[in-house]
């Protein structure tokens, strides 16, 4: 069965049993996969909208992150729609489950197409929706945006990045990989370098001249030391209100490589001294209370890396419920 709204999406890779009548208050019963819509056509003012983006073939360290949206679906038995820390309820927002991106098996520049081809279908249909997409390696994220800005081609994007790397290698070394995709938007005139806030960035993980590049390009960045001694939530708030000053719409990412490897197991390229768990669920509250934050992703979190527990995947979920905790609170903000 193919998605009403666009038929290259595949049905959602893992669909959980739905009570008959009422809710438990868990996500899995919540959250509600297109495919079991009596009137599909109601569904376009939906508040949320989950698009599963299962590719890592573009990853330039092994990586099994296209098996995430699948194991992301299969954690929401283990969270409640109700958050404590905010007295917010998730389930007093809509959300919608549209599917899976289709990859092709070999064809990386065939995955790409069809990840903007969706990306733009499903920001034509849901005008007013906040599109999260679960990858995938980081190469989702410029396929993302440039579907975001074919179907809103007069608005000015920024990105928010939470990340350990620059992500600004070389296109003719790396091609569009997850190692390129702030350069691809770049190059591509989609982003411009000074509407690129990244925050994270720490020790010897990037290589001198990308720091040249961030620099000669504009690129706004902001250390992990640096953001710590200012605060988090202040460091994240201050690029939040630059960017914008600056832009119509805000794309924020998130590339769990940011976190320190003690508290994300399931990360291919992890690193020593990142963000604490903490830490990055504060940055992510934030961005998700700011009212030009209109869509996100959750990239680079390989499931077959993690422990038995899945604390990493568990911990991507985990964002995701904080990020639409900040959108409900950026609604009670505004009353």
């Amino acid at each position: 069965m193919k998605s009403f709204l666009y038929p290259k999406i595949n049905p959602p890779s893992f669909t959980w049993v739905r009570p008959e009548s009422g809710a438990g208050g868990k996500v899995h019963e919540w959250i509600q996969p297109i495919t079991t819509l009596v009137a599909p056509e109601k569904c376009k003012e939906t508040e949320v909208v989950i698009l599963g983006v299962p590719l890592s073939r573009s990853s330039i360290s092994a990586s099994g992150a296209s098996e995430f949206p699948d194991a992301f679906r299969r954690s929401w038995r283990n969270f409640a729609t109700y958050n404590l820390d905010d007295d917010v309820d998730l389930s007093e927002i809509s959300a919608l489950d549209v599917g899976d991106v289709p990859m092709h098996v070999t064809n990386i520049s065939k995955c790409h197409e069809n990840i903007v081809e969706a990306s733009a279908t499903l920001h034509q249909q849901f005008l007013n929706s906040k599109v999260c997409a679960i990858g995938g390696d980081h190469s989702i994220t410029a396929m993302m945006v440039k579907g975001m800005q074919q179907a809103k081609p007069t608005e000015e994007i920024g990105i928010l990045q939470f990340d350990t790397h620059f992500d600004l290698r070389d296109m003719s070394d790396n091609g569009p990989s997850n190692g390129t995709p702030m350069r691809n938007l770049i190059e591509s005139g989609v982003v411009k370098g000074s509407n690129m806030y990244n925050i994270g960035l720490h020790g010897f993980f990037n290589t001198k001249d990308l720091k040249q590049y961030a620099d000669e390009k504009g690129v706004n960045y902001v250390t992990l030391r640096t953001a710590r001694k200012k605060g988090i939530e202040e460091s994240v708030q201050l690029c939040l209100e630059e960017l914008a000053s600056k832009v119509d719409t805000i794309y924020l990412t998130v590339d769990m490589d940011v976190l320190d490897i003690a508290y994300a197991p399931g990360v291919p390229a992890s690193t020593p001294g990142g963000m604490t768990t903490e830490e990055l669920l504060k940055g992510v509250l934030v961005a998700g209370r700011h009212p030009k934050v209109k869509a996100m992703d959750i990239v680079c979190l390989d499931p077959l890396k993690d422990t038995l527990v899945q604390p990493t995947v568990k911990l991507g979920t985990h964002i995701f419920l904080t990020f639409l905790t900040g959108v409900m609170l950026r609604q009670i903000d505004s009353n």
